[in-house]
């Protein structure tokens, strides 16, 4: 089965991760972005919105039809900012694009990039993983065809791709020389090349768990 697939969050480390991975699967007909501002690519299977506001996409309605798929890369880490900044970036306006996106099409397979440790129980102390466990279970609870959190702890880049955050570029080389190493830590650590891979496979075919950790994450994006 081909998708076609809706990314946010393609101008950041994950979700360029994923795009790279759309624009050269076979299991991808169509990729449509949405972005504040240019993402780079030019490729046939891509189309590209610019809009500056993310948290209100109801404008664009019409043109999010025809869509079987949302990759939603979009977040922000919790360091450094409140906790109401942190919970109307990362619950609200997920929540409202993903509401948005079931009007304009009603059998779509909904993949969210969360996190490892993220709480479901949504009582725990860490304030990030409250939110977190609390968004995707609004996720898991609306009437997507399919949803799918995918919950990768340490990402590492490939392809040449490069996080936004400087003091992440900084860690990523000063991991780089021991990233063979890294790579046979299947539970904790994957990549770039790795999640866009399984995220496709697993809204192409879909999965048997609706909560995706590293494990599963590697086991998917690499065949086994």
């Amino acid at each position: 089965m081909k998708i076609k697939a809706i990314i946010f969050g393609s101008t950041g480390m994950i979700g360029r991760g994923v795009l790279l991975e759309c624009l050269e699967s076979p299991l991808v007909e169509s990729v449509l972005v949405i972005n504040r501002r240019p993402c780079g690519e030019n490729n046939p299977k891509l189309k590209e919105i610019i809009h500056n506001d993310l948290f209100d996409i109801s404008s664009l309605a019409e043109k999010l039809t025809g869509y079987d798929t949302c990759f939603f890369c979009l977040g922000i880490s919790s360091a450094g900012i409140t906790k109401d900044e942190y919970y109307k970036i990362t619950y609200e306006l997920t929540i409202n694009a993903a509401q948005i996106l079931l009007k304009a099409n009603k059998d779509i397979t909904f993949c969210y990039i969360s996190g490892a440790g993220t709480d479901s129980t949504e009582k725990g102390r860490m304030a990030w993983a409250r939110v977190k466990g609390k968004l995707e279970n609004t996720l898991l609870a609306m009437p997507f065809k399919k949803a799918y959190m995918f919950r990768p702890a340490l990402i590492l880049p490939k392809k040449g791709i490069k996080s936004r955050t400087k003091l992440y570029n900084i860690s990523y080389a000063l991991l780089k020389p021991f990233n063979s190493i890294l790579k046979h830590f299947e539970g904790s650590v994957t990549d770039t090349e790795i999640l866009g891979k399984a995220m496709i496979h697993v809204a192409a075919n879909g999965f048997n768990k609706n909560i995706l950790e590293s494990i599963d994450i590697n086991n998917i994006g690499k065949g086994k």
